[in-house]
Formats: C-alpha cells, structure tokens, sequence
C-alpha cells in the first residue's frame, strides 16, 4: 500500500506550470495543500522560498520528505508514487508519443513566452504590444501546429487516446494561455478539441487559474 505523505504544492494560479502539475493532481485525486507565490509581485524571489527551490520557479511540489522543483519531474513522481488512474499508457510506445507532446510544449512552447522572457523582451529589447503579441504567437502556432498532427494521428477524445494522460494536463493550460493572449486557434481544430473535451473533467475543472486565486 502506497504510504500517505503531505503533499504541498507551492504555485500561482495563472503559471501554466502550476496549472498542469494541479490538473495531474486533481486526476489521481490526491490532495493536497497550495501556497501561492505571485510571480507578477515577484514572490518567488522571496528568501524563505528560495530556501526551498533556489531556482525561484513555480511550480514546486513538498512531498514532506523533499521538495520536487520543475512541473515535468513533478508530474513524473505522481505517476511513479501514485500509479490509480495512470497518466501514461501502458505501452512503451503510447507512453514516448504521450511524452513527445508533453515536450513539444514544455521545452518548444511554454519557455518562449513565459513572464521572465516577456519582461527581458519589453524591458531590454524595448519590444512594443505588437511586437510581443507577435513574437508570442510565432511560437504556440509553430507548436500546436505539430500537435494539431500528433492529435489526429493518435487522439480519441482526448490528446491521446480515449482517456486523459500527461498529455492533457500541459495541453489545457497551453491552449488557455493561447487564448489569454488573443492567439487564433482556427488552425489546430483537433489540439481545440481535444483540450474541450478534456475541461469537460470535473478535475480538470477545478485547476482553473479563476477556481485557484490566492
């Protein structure tokens, strides 16, 4: 029997990080504590929370025996720590497609528009709205553009397959933080589909950025 341990996620409603590590959470139906560290405040550069993850990210997950910084390792433990309602296949195959789209979203998406490259473009390169606006669509449509292509081959409902995996939990943030910032998703009618389908879930629900406001 897996041993019961405090689980304390340490976030902010709007990261998509976060957003993804708490739709992972709430699918294996675990719960657990939140402390909100405002990234627009600058919270995560706060001493105590460096203490904790000296890179002064968000997400972080206290296990109570260690703290686990990065959303994507993160993720990972709960598979391996709590395997009910697995978030991967059960075939090597299934599993290195799901993880494929996972990448595509945290390593060729996610990095190159977070709030640390957006401050470094406006404040250091003097990029204007439109500027920004660009340079972040650029990025999510060359990345959902390959999803678009993995979703039709191997979706059924959801990203992959016909139950949720890791694959949603880091397309639903994706796909809000498009649309956050005005991006058209005309083109990608399958990854759109997919991610409804998936806010469908009353656990994907409730990790909501307007449902996890400090």
């Amino acid at each position: 029997m897996t041993e019961t341990v405090r689980l304390v996620l340490h976030d902010y409603s709007r990261s998509s990080a976060s957003y993804r590590v708490r739709i992972a959470l709430n699918l294996k139906g675990l719960d657990y504590e939140q402390v909100s560290h405002d990234l627009r405040a600058g919270e995560q550069r706060a001493r105590d929370y460096l203490a904790l993850n000296p890179q002064g990210f968000v997400p972080a997950l206290d296990t109570g025996t260690g703290i686990i910084p990065q959303s994507g390792a993160i993720i990972e433990w709960l598979e391996e720590r709590y395997p009910q309602s697995p978030l991967l296949p059960a075939d090597a195959d299934g599993r290195a497609i799901v993880r494929s789209m996972t990448q595509i979203i945290a390593c060729d998406i996610h990095p190159l528009n977070n709030l640390r490259v957006q401050i470094y473009l406006r404040d250091k390169l003097s990029a204007n709205d439109a500027q920004m606006s660009d340079w972040i669509a650029i990025w999510m449509r060359e990345g959902f553009a390959a999803l678009e292509d993995l979703v039709a081959r191997h979706g059924g409902g959801f990203a992959y397959g016909d139950s949720p995996t890791m694959a949603d939990c880091y397309l639903v943030p994706q796909v809000f933080s498009a649309e956050r910032y005005g991006v058209a998703l005309d083109a990608f009618p399958r990854v759109v589909a997919a991610a409804s389908h998936a806010t469908t879930l009353e656990a994907v629900q409730r990790a909501h950025p307007d449902r996890n406001q400090a």
